[in-house]
């Protein structure tokens, strides 16, 4: 059974509609990509999927329940963790406070502290600088620590919004090593990007959207020698 399931799901602005009725679905333990230009609706059905957006219409089923009536918070604490698009950290307060924000579903201090030891695991640079106020991080940095307030909450489903956004070359490559790292110690990942011969290197499938649809699906691989993403997407 898919860990998330989406069905004809619609995302409405005003009189604009952003996604017209897409479906897709992750399965445990996969790195799922989706991509396409900017506007192309790929935010906006994740932040419909992380409870953010209400749907105009369609379901969207995560761990087989349906999710779309509840609010966010609920989401988080059945295992939906979100890198919002921006980082969004809590920019007055330090690293060590908003890495613990990510585990204020958590009661156990000693479940805590190892949440902690993984994410230094990951972001060495974090346990350095824990007492450093998150605004005065770099983007990177920054994105370091949406990331590990994510992983705090110990989810089942990490949503990634743009996690290259702004970011040097160095720190891109940094970042996807650990998204890399990530996928591969078995967690599930559903990954909006924009570069997409990254996303689509690293992904198990992928979903290509064009102006609120779903234009193509495949295997990460088939879609990187895909003559239509090489032409849009590729600069080839």
């Amino acid at each position: 059974m898919s860990l998330l399931q989406v069905q004809d799901l619609k995302v409405a602005y005003g009189g604009i509609n952003a996604v017209k009725g897409i479906d897709l679905h992750v399965n445990p333990g996969e790195l799922v990509a989706l991509i396409g230009a900017n506007g192309a609706g790929k935010s906006s059905s994740l932040k419909a999927i992380a409870g953010l957006l209400r749907p105009a219409a369609g379901a969207i089923d995560f761990l087989g329940q349906r999710t779309n009536p509840l609010p966010a918070y609920e989401l988080v604490r059945l295992g939906l963790g979100l890198v919002p698009e921006g980082r969004g950290v809590f920019k007055r307060m330090t690293i060590l406070e908003n890495l613990q924000m990510g585990a204020f579903l958590k009661k156990d201090p000693q479940a805590i502290a190892q949440k902690l030891e993984e994410v230094f695991h990951y972001f060495p640079r974090l346990k350095e600088r824990l007492s450093q106020l998150a605004g005065t991080l770099s983007g990177g940095e920054q994105q370091m620590v949406a990331m590990g307030r994510a992983m705090m909450a110990g989810p089942k489903l990490l949503l990634l919004d743009e996690p290259s956004m702004g970011l040097s070359p160095m720190m891109v490559e940094t970042i996807f090593d650990v998204i890399r790292h990530l996928s591969a110690a078995g967690m599930t990942v559903l990954l909006v990007e924009q570069n997409a011969r990254l996303a689509l290197q690293m992904a198990d499938r992928a979903y290509v959207m064009e102006s609120g649809l779903v234009t193509l699906t495949g295997s990460g691989q088939d879609l990187l020698q895909d003559p239509r993403v090489r032409t849009a997407y590729l600069g080839e």
